[in-house]
């Protein structure tokens, strides 16, 4: 447990610091006299905006989880209910950071190229970013199935006062 937190907390510091990053350089640039970004108005830009600011939140959720994760006092309860579901909600919210990212990237090409959106290249983006996404998903599909499985459905783990803190 320790390990898998470790190195998704190593992907989600690197998701919130190009989320951030993202943030302060939008696509386009800014307007010389006003300082407002270009693509202001343009749809694809309140995508951009909304995506990277879910995927900055969501990631830095996730580092906060997998950081309690790593500061555990690993007690045999804890293995139980507790540990696993901060690791499932780490995952999720990791998963979450994860397509927001994708998203932001797509909604910055769809911005940057605009003139080009009518041929089968938009399609092509579109495509190819789905696959992180799907990757993500089917790769950990087994971690997520289990964690469920030892914090739903245990029979000692349910139902157990005072035992349910994730805090």
């Amino acid at each position: 447990m320790k390990d898998t937190a470790s190195s998704c907390m190593v992907v989600a510091a690197l998701i919130a610091t190009v989320a951030f990053a993202a943030a302060f350089t939008v696509p386009g640039g800014n307007n010389g006299e006003t300082g407002a970004p270009i693509f202001f108005k343009d749809r694809w830009f309140t995508v951009f905006v909304i995506s990277d600011a879910v995927a900055m939140f969501s990631s830095t959720a996730s580092i906060i989880m997998f950081l309690s994760i790593l500061t555990s006092r690993y007690a045999e309860d804890d293995f139980l209910f507790i540990l696993p579901a901060k690791l499932m909600f780490g995952l999720i919210s990791l998963f979450a950071s994860i397509v927001c990212m994708v998203v932001t990237f797509s909604a910055t090409f769809f911005v940057v190229y605009q003139e080009e959106n009518k041929g089968t290249l938009p399609r092509l983006v579109a495509a190819l970013a789905l696959l992180p996404i799907t990757l993500y998903a089917v790769l950990n599909s087994r971690l997520w199935i289990s964690l469920i499985r030892s914090t739903c459905w245990s029979s000692r783990s349910m139902f157990r006062p005072g035992k349910h803190r994730l805090f």
